[in-house]
């Protein structure tokens, strides 16, 4: 028996038209349109993709989209500024510096500088201290979308173990305090964890988010649990040709959709949502801005 596959592209696309949706119904109703401001420094190519996606999507659902682009020597004084207006401009409702910065900046600095209600990737520190205490945050998009996947997957969340593999501040961390918010019984794991094997065979819920490619494979993998593979490597492909590669994520599909209840495919899986829940982000900034009610099921 194969696992059921959860496809990211589907679910994203669905959350994209309910949001261009909610975005006319603001049009309509108020006369509001939920703005997007994108910066990027420097050339960094995949950054490049990555903007042009955000920016491309942002409009599809009728949002305005505002990007800036520095050069990668740009003194961090000027994208501080930059920053400072828009933290002032009432057209925009979300900020998202893109990371990573040149190395003569200090990504911490230029984050806190971020309106906290305008902190759309959820990095600032405002809005990780009020999402560890329970209250309303901007939260990160990766983490969020890996909560809308499982809620649509499993339902509700409440009672169940869940094993977060990984502890970055960007998607580690948060996971796990969704997860909590949510009710799940949460452990979190990484690469030093002793016994690790062992403690994500308990597990109904696992999310990989490690950084390791094929690190989990299917016989860490409890019969009938959901897999959300966060991992993103590309790996060398000799198939493909000389020099050729693919992408990979953390858990080994191959082996696990053999025992998984659920799992989500690298590409395909979580990455589609990340852009996706940063609309999301943007939509719910606007409406508390406005003094309206954030659409339900948007935010966590």
């Amino acid at each position: 028996m194969s696992a059921t596959i959860i496809d990211g592209k589907a679910h994203a696309a669905g959350l994209r038209a309910r949001i261009a949706d909610e975005v006319q119904r603001l049009k309509a109703a108020h006369g509001i349109t939920p703005g997007l401001a994108v910066v990027l420094v420097g050339e960094d190519p995949a950054s490049q993709v990555y903007v042009r996606s955000k920016g491309r999507m942002t409009v599809e659902v009728g949002m305005a989209s505002f990007e800036h682009r520095l050069d990668a020597d740009t003194p961090q004084a000027e994208l501080l500024d930059l920053v400072a207006r828009l933290n002032a401009d009432p057209a925009v409702h979300g900020i998202l510096v893109q990371l990573p910065l040149p190395a003569h900046m200090d990504e911490s600095a230029v984050i806190t500088a971020i309106d906290p209600a305008k902190d759309v990737d959820g990095f600032h520190i405002s809005n990780v201290g009020r999402l560890a205490t329970g209250q309303d945050a901007m939260v990160p998009c990766t983490p969020l979308g890996c909560l809308m996947l499982l809620r649509d997957t499993l339902g509700s969340l409440s009672g169940k173990s869940a094993v977060v593999i990984g502890r970055s501040n960007i998607v580690g961390k948060p996971m796990a305090q969704l997860l909590l918010r949510d009710s799940c019984t949460v452990t979190i794991a990484h690469s030093r964890t002793a016994d690790l094997a062992e403690i994500v065979r308990r597990a109904e819920i696992v999310v990989a988010a490690v950084g390791r490619p094929g690190m989990v494979t299917g016989d860490w993998i409890r019969p009938g649990a959901t897999v959300i593979d966060v991992g993103i490597n590309r790996v060398d492909a000799p198939e493909k040709g000389e020099g050729g590669t693919r992408l990979v994520g953390d858990v080994d599909f191959d082996s696990a959709v053999r025992v998984a209840g659920a799992i989500t495919p690298v590409p395909g899986g979580v990455g589609p949502m990340t852009i996706a829940c940063l609309l999301a982000n943007t939509l719910t900034a606007c409406c508390r801005a406005s003094g309206l009610p954030a659409p339900e099921g948007l935010t966590a």
